[in-house]
């Protein structure tokens, strides 16, 4: 293979939810690979960002709740107006109440998953309606360890709670929609995939809770826990000339987890 299946250089790429533990990883890997990127998060986030790690000349802030499906639209409508139509999405965005299953409202379950599936939806269709009048793109979703398997109860020993049953059930959709939206779009040469992740704590959490990270990885086959810089490979294979054949996949990037 040659180092050009991999290079993005100059290729538009829009990340939402590219301020976070995973999502920096992600936009740093993509301005490593040349990629011009708009990086999109909750109102300050994505211009901290870029701030703190000076990357202002491949990557431009913005602010954008992707639960308001309306705003949305127009935020897609004025990016591609300024930017042109992106040759690739990432959406890292989600949403949960981090709250126990006796004590979920089904108002709680309802506003998550709109945060989740409904959110992801709008934009991946706003965007990949954009993609297919272009004749290419490549769209990445991210879904979870926990959109295939449920979580085992004796990792989340008290203090920890149990990963929500809203998050799990809307990392699931969003398998079945990077599918959907691979098959729906394949024939407009846009191709959809996912990433499942996990598991990748946060340095707090490792800190704080090192008996909650030794359960972990005692799950992993790989003997441990991801570390961010480890997702943003699989996002860059999946945006570059190197997956050019590869859509309707679900990655797993868990050290493991979901092989037993």
């Amino acid at each position: 293979m040659h180092s050009s299946l991999f290079d993005l250089g100059q290729r538009d790429i829009w990340v939402f939810g590219g301020a976070g533990y995973l999502g920096r990883s992600v936009v740093a890997q993509l301005v490593a690979m040349q990629a011009r990127v708009l990086c999109v998060d909750l109102e300050g986030r994505a211009a901290e960002m870029v701030g703190e790690n000076g990357s202002q000349e491949q990557v431009t802030a913005a602010s954008l709740d992707a639960a308001n499906t309306t705003a949305v639209d127009t935020f897609v409508k004025d990016q591609v107006a300024a930017r042109g139509v992106p040759l690739g999405l990432v959406v890292m965005t989600y949403a949960s109440t981090a709250k126990r299953f006796d004590d979920l409202s089904a108002d709680d379950f309802d506003r998550a998953n709109h945060g989740n599936l409904t959110a992801t939806f709008a934009l991946s269709r706003a965007v990949g309606n954009a993609m297919a009048e272009q004749g290419r793109g490549s769209i990445v979703l991210f879904s979870s360890m926990y959109g295939s398997v449920s979580p085992d109860p004796q990792v989340y020993v008290a203090p920890m709670n149990p990963n929500p049953v809203e998050y799990g059930v809307g990392k699931a959709g969003i398998q079945q929609m990077a599918r959907y939206l691979a098959v729906h779009y394949g024939p407009k040469s846009v191709r959809v995939n996912s990433i499942s992740p996990g598991p990748f704590p946060n340095p707090t959490l490792q800190k704080d809770n090192p008996e909650f990270m030794g359960r972990l990885a005692q799950k992993v086959p790989l003997g441990r826990v991801g570390q961010a810089p480890e997702i943003a490979g699989a996002v860059g294979f999946l945006l570059a000339d190197a997956s050019t054949f590869v859509t309707g996949q679900n990655l797993a990037v868990d050290g493991g987890w979901t092989a037993w």
